[in-house]
């Protein structure tokens, strides 16, 4: 029986991190003591800094401190939109439509592992929010996910497969518990 060589760096394909090596340099210390300290509160500024880094945001967004993106260059943020201090691995992109929460805690993960591979090969694949989207405070979004307009992932759950448009989703792995029905 074969098994993984984790000693060995994993084979990342033609995966890069999409902008220069300076530019990932400096976002790393700017997340660290801006975005992961909390140290400020104001999201009007986090906004403004996201842009700076090439994150494409929409009008009156609001990003709560301590949150975590990996890469702002590959997030995609509609009008009327709240990140709280949730956890973004976008190793590819994430494209978050208009009026989403995405709450406390909530991870959007875009990459994984292949476990079938010896050498424990990088795969990624990006995530979807559509629009009005909701997704509970500590679930998950797994990469290739797309949560269809207006559906729910509730808290702690864990999104495996596409959620159906006005659907709320609940469990490990979700599955659709009932219809949404907004008032």
């Amino acid at each position: 029986m074969k098994e993984t060589q984790l000693k060995k760096a994993f084979d990342t394909k033609d995966w890069t991190p999409g902008a220069s090596s300076l530019k990932v340099f400096l976002w790393y210390f700017v997340n660290a003591l801006i975005f992961r300290s909390g140290i400020i509160p104001f999201s009007v500024i986090l906004v403004g800094i996201l842009r700076l880094f090439g994150a494409k945001i929409g009008k009156d967004v609001r990003i709560k401190p301590f949150i975590h993106i990996k890469y702002p260059w590959r997030l995609t943020l509609g009008d009327h939109s709240w990140l709280a201090e949730c956890y973004i691995e976008n190793l590819a992109p994430v494209t978050i439509g208009k009026n989403v929460c995405v709450s406390q805690q909530a991870m959007l993960l875009t990459g994984n592992h292949n476990f079938k591979k010896s050498t424990f090969d990088l795969m990624v694949d990006g995530i979807t929010l559509e629009d009005g989207v909701w997704i509970g405070a500590r679930a998950t979004v797994c990469p290739g996910v797309i949560c269809k307009s207006h559906s729910v992932l509730s808290v702690g759950s864990v999104a495996t497969k596409d959620l159906e448009p006005y659907s709320i989703y609940q469990g490990v792995p979700a599955v659709k518990v009932r219809d949404r029905v907004i008032e």
